[in-house]
């Protein structure tokens, strides 16, 4: 009788779990470096910006500047590192060579997706949670929908952690990565309503900025805080939900293929 073959497994078994814990201890035995720094770094536009507008400007009514800003920079931040952790760990490993354990076990493609996008959305939510947490010390913020905040961010840091592996799989060189990130994600963000109501521009950047991905993803996010938002929260979910769902079959099919992972 012939011995079996092994085959890899589409199920959550096998070699998932330890991936995906690996994964999770690779930031968390940083977290001064890849939690406590994203917040200081939102803590310090937080001291500026509210600084300088708080007082002057009032979105949505009445709504205090400072209040406005504290969601768009958890945004910010929770994106920024969903994004860093998949491309970051793909990227080393490529340049180092331990790629090949992550290759050698029986893992699926789909089990290497998973446990790649679950430790950047656990990332991308610590880093969240820890942006507001110390944001109550300057004004207290309790979500108006808790339902809404956790969709809008459980989605948005999935569609930053799918980037994030294609960006890793792409990239060659740490500052492929950079070119990436640089002229990309940072301008994508910055420009998506962080710092500001999309119906404070011209028609025609309201226009523009209807076509970007991140803005649905923070004004949705504001919605659950504050109950008003510039679009409504049900078209945001829908334009979230469809970038996620694109990005995760592009992203599944170069890990399928095994795009620049063997080479």
């Amino acid at each position: 009788m012939n011995a079996p073959t092994l085959q890899p497994r589409d199920d959550m078994g096998s070699g998932f779990p330890t991936l995906l814990r690996k994964e999770l201890l690779r930031f968390w035995k940083v977290g001064f470096q890849t939690i406590a720094a994203p917040v200081l770094t939102a803590l310090l536009y937080l001291l500026v910006f509210a600084h300088v507008l708080e007082g002057r400007v009032h979105v949505y009514g009445t709504i205090p500047y400072t209040a406005f800003l504290i969601p768009g920079l958890m945004m910010m931040s929770m994106l920024q590192n969903a994004f860093a952790n998949p491309s970051s760990s793909l990227i080393q490993s490529r340049i180092t060579g331990n790629l090949v354990f992550v290759l050698l076990p029986p893992l699926s493609h789909k089990q290497i997706f998973w446990a790649y996008l679950l430790a950047a959305i656990a990332r991308g939510l610590a880093v969240g949670l820890c942006v507001w947490i110390v944001a109550l010390f300057f004004i207290p913020l309790p979500p108006h929908n808790v339902l809404w905040v956790l969709a809008f961010a459980v989605m948005s840091c999935g569609i930053m952690g799918t980037l994030g592996m294609i960006a890793g799989l792409w990239s060659e060189k740490f500052d492929q990565l950079a070119a990436f990130q640089n002229f990309l994600i940072m301008p994508a963000t910055f420009l998506s309503g962080v710092f500001y109501s999309i119906h404070t521009l011209p028609a025609f950047w309201q226009s523009v900025s209807h076509w970007n991905p991140i803005f649905y993803t923070i004004d949705g996010f504001r919605y659950g805080f504050f109950s008003v938002s510039d679009v409504s929260p049900w078209r945001s979910l829908a334009v979230v939900t469809g970038v996620f769902l694109a990005l995760s079959l592009y992203a599944l099919r170069l890990l399928a293929s095994g795009y620049k992972l063997r080479n």
